[in-house]
């Protein structure tokens, strides 16, 4: 193993993504399994998200799904990738995983990110809408302060169990938010959304502003990304199938299906729009042989000098979901 991935942690996040003929409720109990999974094979974080109203994934509670994942475990990090800040009010969320933490001490971590719900019936029904998140920075210091006890937003108002513990925090970079992470001290976790280039010039610019805090000594970066690893590259292709076309679907539809079997959208007849969304979410994903992928792995850290890699990849093969974690652990363990 090369010295770049031994030294970088690996990470697991799961979205709870809803497979053909499964319903929400086994997704859920699937997370929870896969998180048992995970520990097993020593990874080191284990982390849920949020989505609201949307079709196709059953992840919509991250927090109360965050506490069963603990409870089912007893040594990974538990936490969120991400809470989005903007969807509630800091208070409660501080009390939430001051709750967690007093619970499960020393194993939570607090992922937060800006989003809002992504369409105008879903912001209305959140009581949001999208110039929420632009206060994102503000929220981020309130929610800090309930930990602290320096609170100046509400200087009467205390967020217990939260005052006085200390969760990780870290700042998901969805649009501003490397700057507001560097600023605030956190950790930051990204993915290469918009091409490899432009996640490397933000890490850069997040390293070059980051400023130390009662949070951070230093700059910390997760990257985030899909692997898919099998015994042969088209193998590992394979499972990355379910999810591109999930995300050409919702591109075309507007909502996100259930993940199918490899070998059904391989029979599906697709327009010519669907057919080029498909091929773009497959470009750029890290998939191949345990070979393969750790040349890849090394790579990719090694431009960007990651502290973390925090894996998503999502596929209706659970069987074969969990190889490919498996032998990714046997690369990087």
């Amino acid at each position: 193993m090369s010295t770049v991935i031994a030294d970088t942690r690996f990470s697991v996040l799961d979205r709870s993504r809803t497979r053909e003929g499964h319903e929400g409720p086994q997704a859920l109990r699937d997370t929870v399994a896969f998180a048992r999974e995970a520990e097993a094979l020593g990874y080191h974080r284990f982390w849920v998200s949020e989505h609201h109203s949307v079709p196709g994934v059953a992840g919509s509670a991250p927090t109360v799904l965050a506490a069963a994942v603990a409870a089912a475990t007893s040594v990974i990090r538990v936490g969120t990738g991400g809470v989005m800040l903007p969807n509630h009010q800091p208070l409660v969320v501080a009390e939430q995983f001051g709750v967690l933490e007093a619970l499960f001490p020393g194993r939570i971590d607090m992922g937060l990110g800006r989003s809002v719900g992504f369409t105008d019936g879903i912001r209305r029904a959140l009581g949001r809408d999208k110039e929420d998140a632009r206060d994102f920075s503000a929220q981020l210091t309130e929610l800090l302060g309930y930990f602290t006890g320096d609170q100046s937003a509400h200087p009467q108002v205390h967020a217990r169990p939260a005052e006085g513990l200390r969760v990780p925090a870290f700042v998901l970079a969805t649009g501003a938010g490397a700057q507001v992470a560097a600023a605030a001290g956190l950790p930051l976790v990204i993915a290469a959304v918009r091409g490899e280039e432009a996640m490397l010039r933000a890490v850069d610019a997040y390293r070059d502003s980051f400023r130390p805090s009662a949070w951070g000594e230093r700059p910390y970066v997760v990257l985030s990304g899909t692997v898919a690893v099998a015994e042969t590259t088209e193998e590992a292709r394979r499972i990355l199938l379910p999810e591109a076309w999930s995300t050409a679907y919702s591109r075309t539809h507007g909502e996100f299906p259930p993940l199918a079997p490899a070998e059904k959208i391989l029979g599906l007849p697709m327009t010519d729009r669907e057919r080029t969304l498909f091929d773009e979410a497959l470009r750029g994903q890290l998939h191949g042989t345990e070979e393969e992928v750790a040349d890849g792995l090394e790579k990719i850290i090694g431009r960007s000098g990651a502290d973390e890699y925090l894996v998503t990849t999502s596929t209706f093969d659970r069987g074969a979901l969990l190889d490919s974690y498996r032998r990714l652990a046997r690369i990087t363990a």
